[in-house]
């Protein structure tokens, strides 16, 4: 436990909000409504009181406004467990990484997790607000889904919905005439991210671990007490053992050959697992008695095969007939 990981999750979160807001264009307009000049609303991660500092300590107002305003800042304030979305905490699933389906990662269900933004938008003039708001509020009837690549190690994109929940006013124009002018605008979001666990491996012993309990030894008495640990699996067939023919090869194959003719391709589907001799192979397309294969599956080695060699699928029937005796590794203690 608390073995290190990092998925980037609430980093790449974050990021994906803020490009929401980038490249937010206002414009500026003559008295005969002609387009004057268009401003690009610069965007920051920080909070609003560091602008507002600034705005205090530069009182200069000779100095040009679209150089400092409008100006648009967000920040992560807040993150919360959520208790709505909770799923099992045992739950788990397996994921695909190689089209042969021989590289899987198994990974528990992830923790869903309330991300709080604000969103400040400052301006000098109230038609450059108009303008910002108006461009950001109808994307949001509340919420905004954005689809981010939580964890890419195995491929999990999930829509994040963006929730707009409030939204606040504050006109900062106090003081003499030599004051300078803020208009304030601060919008409240909800990204309703999740968050994931220490993937597993296909090369380590946790992927078939199904369930694992940690209990006092009975009969044993000291100040360290032993603990049993118990595993059970689910054995999975990775050749024929039935010995049953499906069909036979109808000419000879090479071993770098993907395409393969057989009799009678019915009784096998696509996505399944077949037997040549002692070659594994996975079956990827299923057309007019012409299978489309991934060659050495199960890490066995693609050899030529010549013609009526049987070929013989792998069934539930061929994982019941598992070696029952076979550790799959565990042999020994854990410490």
């Amino acid at each position: 436990m608390f073995d290190h990981f990092y998925h980037e999750i609430l980093r790449k979160t974050i990021v994906a909000f803020g490009t929401l807001f980038n490249g937010i264009t206002i414009e500026r307009k003559n008295s005969d409504n002609s387009v004057d000049s268009i401003i690009q609303v610069p965007l920051a991660y920080g909070p609003t009181q560091k602008f507002l500092a600034r705005l205090e300590q530069e009182p200069d107002l000779n100095k040009p406004v679209q150089i400092t305003l409008p100006r648009m800042s967000f920040e992560m304030v807040g993150l919360r467990y959520d208790t709505a979305r909770k799923l099992a905490p045992t739950q788990s699933f397996i994921a695909t990484i190689k089209t042969d389906n021989t590289d899987l990662r198994k990974a528990y269900m992830p923790v869903p997790y309330n991300m709080d933004f604000e969103l400040s938008i400052m301006t000098l003039l109230n038609d450059d607000m108009l303008q910002i708001v108006e461009q950001i509020l109808p994307y949001f009837q509340p919420s905004y889904n954005l689809s981010i690549d939580l964890v890419s190690s195995i491929g999990e994109k999930r829509d994040i919905p963006i929730t707009l929940d409030n939204i606040s006013m504050q006109d900062n124009y106090e003081g003499d005439y030599s004051t300078r002018r803020s208009l304030i605008y601060t919008l409240k979001f909800t990204a309703k991210t999740y968050l994931f666990g220490p993937i597993s491996g296909s090369d380590s012993a946790k992927d078939i671990i199904k369930k694992v309990s940690l209990g006092l030894s009975s009969g044993e008495y000291g100040d360290t007490p032993r603990r049993n640990v118990v595993y059970t699996v689910e054995p999975k067939a990775t050749k024929n053992y039935t010995g049953d023919v499906a069909t036979n090869i109808v000419e000879d194959i090479a071993a770098s050959d993907t395409i393969i003719l057989v009799d009678d391709s019915s009784t096998i589907p696509t996505n399944s697992y077949i037997t040549i001799n002692n070659e594994t192979l996975f079956v990827k397309s299923n057309s007019n008695n012409t299978l489309v294969v991934i060659r050495g599956s199960y890490n066995t080695v693609s050899s030529e095969h010549v013609s009526g060699s049987p070929v013989k699928l792998i069934t539930d029937a061929d994982n019941l007939l598992v070696n029952k005796n076979d550790n799959f590794g565990f042999d020994g203690s854990i410490d």
